[in-house]
């Protein structure tokens, strides 16, 4: 029996839907996340879900699991990776400064230094000015 897409990717949505709204919740998958053995912090989650919520409602739809399990193409990949790149640019120069860097750290919960976060970007800079531009940051996301 060939089950079509739809019915995998309505299957996948039931896993992880656990009080049945056909949507899921940043709760729901980091509880599911963590009996898979995954581990998953709920600020995660919640940037997870950010990302791929098409009507902001802040949940995962069963249009939002399609497009992230088939990829959506590259124009999508570029689009995501643009809005990704907003989020760390958290002073809006269009650069990812080490500053930006330490901000997005401290955000998820994690505490990073000024060098660190100098050495991380300093890894990436193709041109040597310190901070990441989307150019750069693309290389690094591939």
């Amino acid at each position: 029996m060939n089950m079509s897409k739809d019915a995998g990717f309505e299957h996948v949505l039931k896993y992880f839907d656990e009080d049945g709204d056909g949507k899921v919740s940043p709760s729901e998958l980091k509880h599911r996340l963590g009996i898979m053995g995954g581990k998953l912090l709920l600020k995660e989650a919640e940037m997870v879900i950010g990302e791929l919520d098409s009507d902001g409602d802040g949940l995962l739809s069963l249009e939002d699991l399609k497009a992230l399990m088939e990829g959506g193409g590259e124009e999508q990949k570029l689009k995501d990776l643009r809005e990704a790149f907003e989020m760390y640019d958290t002073e809006g120069c269009g650069f990812i400064t080490s500053k930006s860097l330490k901000k997005m750290f401290e955000k998820m919960g994690e505490s990073k230094s000024i060098d660190e976060c100098k050495v991380m970007i300093n890894h990436f800079d193709l041109n040597g000015d310190g901070m990441l531009s989307f150019e750069e940051f693309r290389i690094m996301m591939q």
